[in-house]
């Protein structure tokens, strides 16, 4: 199979979709693999790198796309890439569709097969190819939370961590699931009194054997929400209905009872945010105010730490990509139902019934 990796557009945008290691794999296995040149650079993979790995560098993305039957990227396609798609290309990458029918149209119109990331399961209905970003971006919305709460980035000038006789900062995470609980660990690891709510008691008898009393781990009610919000310093929404916009667990009124200077991310704005003032924002222009609470809603959070990004992402895609090029595309999708839970669209059709669901609602 012709296999090919172009250079991401999305601002800021630095990950590759395969690592020189990763790219090795499929040139040994028989494939040919072209990389656009320069798109590894930022995160120190060269074409030199690619090229001893087997790859061939492609002059621009045009040339790239033509020669390729799979297209394996990071994030979503924007609208030049998109254009360049065709029916016998399958695309393998971060689609979060739910809340951007503009673009779910796009590919409907390619005739592309459309396969994303974000709805791959595995045996345990857990989502492989989601979750190592998902704990870069926990981890990364502590780091960012923290920075916009000196008072220099407009914050409250609180210290997370607290000093000797001054008590440490609040710290409320919404979700338990793999970034809440990669942000919690990243909270505790500097000090903050660290509150984690959440709705499956399940999930609560997990997280509290997890931190041995380290957090307080909550069910999640309204009740619960608004009191731990009028003392919280930094609030961290991580929740996630797979394949499905991501739903409002804090109302603008809710949000309006935080203290000024207080920060709150928003990880799930990929999925369209899971907080009612939340908007997509970039790298280059990170957070907005409302009503004297910072809002930092990036919808490529873990572009930060690219390199590690990158290497940790191509990890978990490689042994799919492996199987697609191996057997083909529509036998691997029929031999492993896992994979086909990241079909969303093909064949000029929605697929998946999440993004069916979403697109009727919108």
């Amino acid at each position: 199979m012709r296999i090919g990796t172009p250079k991401e557009l999305k601002n800021r945008e630095y990950r590759i979709g395969l690592t020189p290691q990763g790219a090795q794999e499929l040139v040994r296995s028989g494939h040919t693999v072209f990389i656009e040149t320069g798109a590894g650079e930022a995160v120190g993979f060269t074409d030199e790198n690619y090229k001893s790995a087997g790859c061939i560098i492609s002059a621009d993305a045009d040339e790239l796309f033509d020669a390729s039957d799979m297209i394996i990227k990071v994030k979503e396609p924007q609208p030049v890439e998109i254009a360049r798609l065709r029916p016998h290309h399958t695309l393998f990458t971060y689609l979060h569709l739910a809340p951007d029918p503009e673009q779910t149209q796009g590919l409907m119109n390619s005739g592309a097969t459309c396969i994303a990331y974000e709805t791959v399961t595995d045996r345990n209905g857990r989502l492989p190819l989601l979750t190592p970003m998902s704990e870069v971006a926990g981890r990364i919305s502590i780091q960012a939370g923290a920075k916009y709460l000196e008072i220099s980035n407009g914050g409250s000038g609180t210290l997370l961590g607290g000093v000797t006789g001054v008590a440490p900062g609040n710290v409320l995470i919404i979700g338990g699931g793999v970034a809440g609980t990669n942000a919690a660990e990243m909270a505790i690891g500097l000090g903050a009194n660290v509150t984690i709510l959440d709705r499956s008691l399940d999930r609560l008898r997990e997280l509290n054997l997890i931190f041995q009393g380290r957090a307080r781990c909550l069910y999640s009610t309204s009740a619960a929400i608004e009191e731990c919000l009028r003392t919280a310093d930094l609030v961290v929404g991580a929740v996630l209905l797979p394949g499905s916009a991501a739903p409002k667990v804090l109302s603008a009124d809710q949000i309006a009872l935080m203290q000024p200077g207080s920060v709150v991310v928003d990880i799930a704005i990929d999925q369209g945010g899971c907080f009612e003032t939340s908007r997509p924002t970039t790298h280059d222009d990170p957070v907005y105010d409302v009503g004297g609470v910072c809002h930092y809603c990036v919808t490529n959070m873990p572009a930060a730490v690219a390199r590690t990004s990158t290497i940790a992402l191509s990890n978990a895609t490689l042994p799919f990509a492996m199987a697609l090029a191996n057997l083909g595309i529509d036998a691997a999708i029929k031999a492993d139902p896992h994979l086909a839970e990241g079909v969303n669209v093909a064949g000029g059709k929605i697929i998946h019934p999440e993004i069916i669901s979403a697109m009727a609602t919108s």
